[in-house]
């Protein structure tokens, strides 16, 4: 069912997250432990920014297992970012592994990560599609439900994309899972739907803890946030700040055994990182 992190703060390299922490992402490659199926080696993906260079992310994708990838454990040691993606693949059966549908998805400045499925995808897909316009269309370049997600998210946005606000972007991320729900219903679909959807333009952040059929759970997701997460003592923990915090990080499930230094979201809330790291949860709306 695939587990992804975010991280938006001050830069730090890669690694801390991915390979060095006790529970880093590719530990839960290979052995997540807040979800039965354990395993999720169909694919990774990382994406970061460098806005020294340009706004537009950079994005290293593979099929390979992240826990076998080398090239990935090397970048991960010199990479440093303020803002990066990193996601782990479980592919829902029926859907292809290949590198159009490894996570994150890129467009312009933003990108876009998926955990959970949306259940009965194949019932609403043609009506999806033939809600977009057709730049939209085109952009489509795999076959997962994620990127159809994401879709539907920039169809709502890029009439504004040019001078385009935080609101416009939380309405966007509502107006996206709500007319998936939507869409579902209208076609009988009564199978919980999951969509942990994460979004960044770099600057800002939104992800979503959400399930469609209201009675029953979502998957997981943390947030943990303070000075720095950094080594101390021989395992990683994130420094308190009585501050604002200087880093943040969403994921699917705690990057360390230390389970004060993160907090559940809320169910079906939207939680959004602002440019100044701020954390606020809205409901999904």
């Amino acid at each position: 069912m695939c587990r992804f992190l975010v991280y938006k703060g001050r830069e730090m390299f890669m690694s801390d997250l991915l390979t060095r922490s006790s529970r880093s992402l590719i530990q839960q490659s290979f052995k997540a432990r807040e979800h039965a199926e354990p395993l999720n080696g169909d694919g990774f993906g990382v994406g970061w920014y460098a806005p020294e260079v340009d706004r537009i992310p950079c994005v290293f994708t593979s099929v390979q297992p992240a826990w076998s990838n080398r090239n990935l454990h090397r970048l991960a040691e010199k990479i440093r970012s303020s803002c990066f993606f990193a996601h782990v693949r479980a592919a829902t059966p029926g859907l292809a592994v290949s590198e159009a549908n490894c996570h994150p998805f890129q467009y312009d400045r933003f990108l876009w990560m998926h955990n959970g499925s949306i259940n009965g995808f194949e019932k609403i897909k043609r009506r999806l599609r033939a809600s977009l316009s057709d730049h939209v269309y085109g952009i489509i370049d795999g076959t997962t439900d994620s990127e159809h997600a994401f879709a539907v998210f920039l169809n709502r946005l890029l009439p504004r994309l040019k001078d385009y606000t935080l609101d416009d972007l939380i309405e966007a991320m509502n107006f996206t899972v709500l007319q998936i729900e939507s869409w579902l219903q209208e076609a009988g679909v009564d199978v919980p739907s999951r969509c942990n959807f994460a979004l960044t333009d770099g600057q800002s952040v939104l992800a979503t803890k959400y399930v469609a059929v209201r009675d029953s759970d979502p998957l997981t997701l943390y947030v943990s946030s303070g000075e720095r997460f950094e080594l101390a003592g021989g395992e990683y923990r994130m420094r308190p700040t009585k501050r604002r915090a200087h880093a943040v990080i969403i994921a699917s499930e705690p990057l360390t055994d230390n389970r004060d230094d993160w907090t559940p979201a809320p169910k079906n809330n939207l939680v959004v990182v602002t440019p100044e790291l701020q954390i606020r949860y809205l409901p999904v709306a």
